[in-house]
């Protein structure tokens, strides 16, 4: 029996891999063959989706992007033969998936299962490493977890890149009897996709982290915020509880060990501003999602007034392989502060779209120039954002800033959560900037000032610069709004939006530059 990989991650959905499944599993049948479709997550390797895998003696083989015209074509060629003699001189032959140089360059921790399991088989989840972590876990003190995960250096994937050592510290140490462990999975950024994923191809790194989570804090009681633009993610994760509950893994006796945790999965309501933790917390509560003003903070009192751990799904998704490996092998890769692993999220106009975990260090150029291949279009990098709607433009001018926290605050821009958008030389950027505003003001909560009122002044202004009138007097207009909204907004939406309108101003002044507009008179 010949077994076949075929992801049923939403990127591969969208592109068609359940109708290459199915002319695959209607083909088989009519033929007589013995084979085994596997529907796993997605290895990443956007730009090759449907990516089908077929289990040779030697490894997996890899062919894409797959059509359902191309299922008979490839079975003529004798794929499931396990000599690839014949098939290797088939055009969407790719060679042995793990020689993938997009892959085989990779550091895979956190997503080293995804696009390999059956996402929902915890047989397989087992077999590849899984639950270590935890079964680890149970058998250290809540202040030794806490250490080991401090000495590892994780810090948010979320965007903050706060200390997760630090945070978790924080609930531990608080007395209240009722505590909350919370994964923001609303995942809102454009041009990201790493949450996803890992929730749709490995659920149970996550459900493993979030045990150890509430282990090494007391806190008995766990929520997934999915974004409801998520459905398979949710019914993954759905599925994935129910099967973690029946086998031990959750319930009122972790592995058997007496420690409770439980998970509930909640579906979010699709507010941009609700991968705001405070907002989040709001929302789960049944209430507006609108900001919080802190102090508190929510490790002090969030859920429903009770200590909170609220972290990132990548960031929970990488505590198992910590507990399993050890503090001092994750803190092993990186640079300076930023420690680890990181998955850059490839997007926009890239010859190479994808996820890409590697360890913090590499420049932005490496990044754009050789991963992602340069621009789809073939022409030049004009500018790259990093970090999402929110995040900086870098122009070529600092493809030399290592991926790292503190180089790229240093640079001006943030990593937030390690989305990359490629643009070519057509972009025009005082439309970025523009959409920035616009943005904030339609995702705005409404709580404070400087975001509310001074994203919609932002486009007028922006919109007074393209038209030419005043240009000077506009830009120094737009400068001191923007210096408003990064001081004094209450959370991030306004005071990140600066970071996008003022570095396409700072680097790309060319496209600020309009035709004098004459004013009739009255």
């Amino acid at each position: 029996m010949t077994r076949i990989f075929i992801p049923r991650d939403a990127a591969a959905l969208a592109v068609g891999a359940d109708r290459v499944a199915a002319r695959l599993a209607q083909e088989a049948a009519a033929r007589g063959l013995d084979l085994t479709i596997v529907r796993t997550g997605s290895r990443g390797l956007h730009w090759l989706e449907p990516l089908v895998e077929v289990e040779t003696p030697s490894g997996r083989v890899a062919y894409g992007p797959v059509t359902p015209a191309d299922v008979v074509p490839l079975l003529g060629a004798g794929i499931l033969d396990g000599d690839t003699s014949e098939s290797d001189n088939h055009p969407l032959f790719l060679g042995p998936t793990e020689e993938i140089p997009f892959l085989k360059n990779q550091t895979r921790l956190t997503f080293a299962r995804c696009g390999v399991i059956d996402p929902l088989s915890l047989d397989d989840y087992r077999a590849h490493g899984g639950l270590a972590g935890l079964t680890k876990a149970v058998a250290m003190t809540p202040a030794a977890i806490v250490e080991a995960v401090t000495l590892s250096g994780l810090r948010g994937r979320g965007g903050a890149g706060f200390p997760t050592g630090i945070k978790w510290k924080t609930v531990l140490d608080c007395p209240d009897a009722r505590k909350y462990i919370v994964c923001n999975a609303d995942e809102g950024d454009s041009g990201t996709f790493a949450d996803r994923m890992i929730m749709e191809g490995d659920p149970f790194v996550v459900i493993e982290g979030m045990a150890i989570a509430g282990l090494a804090t007391g806190a008995t009681k766990g929520f997934v915020y999915i974004r409801s633009e998520y459905p398979h993610a949710i019914d993954t994760m759905t599925r994935a509880v129910g099967i973690a509950r029946r086998a031990g893994m959750l319930g009122t006796s972790v592995l058997g060990q007496g420690s409770s945790f439980d998970i509930e999965i909640r579906t979010g309501a699709g507010a941009y501003v609700c991968g705001e933790e405070t907002a989040l917390l709001n929302s789960l509560e049944g209430k507006r999602g609108v900001v919080r003003a802190k102090p508190p903070l929510p490790a002090h009192k969030g859920l429903f007034g009770q200590p909170t751990v609220i972290n990132n799904v990548i960031s929970l998704a990488s505590v198992p392989v910590i507990l399993d490996k050890g503090p001092e092998h994750y803190r092993d890769f990186g640079m300076g502060r930023s420690r680890g692993t990181i998955p850059i999220q490839i997007a926009g106009n890239a010859r190479h779209t994808g996820l890409y975990e590697v360890a913090f260090g590499l420049t932005l150029g490496e990044i754009v120039d050789t991963v992602a291949g340069g621009t789809a279009t073939g022409r030049p990098v004009k500018a790259v954002q990093v970090g999402g709607p929110l995040g900086a433009y870098f122009p070529r001018a600092l493809f030399d800033t290592p991926f790292d926290y503190e180089a790229f605050a240093a640079a001006g821009g943030l990593i937030g959560h390690a989305g990359i958008t490629v643009f070519d030389d057509t972009a025009d950027m005082l439309k970025q900037a523009r959409f920035a505003m616009e943005f904030c003001a339609v995702e705005s909560c409404g709580k404070c000032t400087p975001c509310r009122i001074g994203s919609t002044r932002g486009v007028e202004v922006v919109d007074r610069i393209g038209r030419g009138i005043e240009p000077e007097k506009n830009l120094a207009l737009l400068t001191d709004l923007c210096n408003t909204m990064k001081f004094g907004s209450l959370c991030a939406l306004g005071g990140f939006t600066p970071y996008p309108v003022m570095s396409a101003v700072t680097h790309f002044p060319d496209d600020f530059v309009a035709a004098p507009v004459v004013e009739a008179a009255e």
